[in-house]
């Protein structure tokens, strides 16, 4: 997998002071996307070892108390991110369990197969739907569409 952007410290994508990982690849194409760049699985640089343990390095780190980490993209349910952030929200649940998970993706919940929902027990908060532009409304919390929905999980709901 590979990812664009990471952000050690990020107050705008989900509650609180956050880490955030841009990860490569989406198949979605939703037109008036904001970030076309992240489409190509090959955009970006490899995610590595290194960057896994800065990521938790970062969430470890009391100078800077982070709430948790935000994945988004591109997909980061994309089949083809899963196989690389399934161990890393595994491990950030061990390691940090104070630690919420945010995700956005454009798929719906229900749309989901059942390699796809292993990571839903490790996700705090999961933001769904493809962007719509037509349904574009900048004043809603955490979403670019009023199609997208918030599902806040329990750990014990799958």
């Amino acid at each position: 997998m590979n990812y664009l952007q990471y952000y050690p410290v990020d107050i705008v994508n989900g509650e609180g002071t956050r880490c955030t990982l841009f990860v490569s690849g989406c198949t979605h194409g939703c037109k008036g996307c904001y970030n076309q760049k992240s489409w190509s699985f090959n955009a970006g640089v490899p995610f590595d070892k290194m960057m896994e343990e800065q990521i938790l390095r970062d969430l470890k780190d009391t100078r800077i108390k982070r709430q948790g980490l935000t994945l988004s993209g591109g997909d980061p349910l994309h089949p083809r991110n899963v196989e690389t952030l399934l161990p890393l929200v595994q491990r950030i649940k061990h390691e940090c369990p104070d630690k919420d998970i945010w995700v956005w993706t454009g798929y719906k919940l229900g749309e989901l197969d059942e390699y796809q929902r292993q990571m839903l027990p490790y996700i705090d908060v999961l933001v769904d739907g493809k962007f719509i532009q037509e349904l574009a409304d900048p004043s809603l919390p955490w979403r670019g569409s009023a199609n997208q929905v918030i599902h806040r999980f329990k750990s014990d709901q799958f």
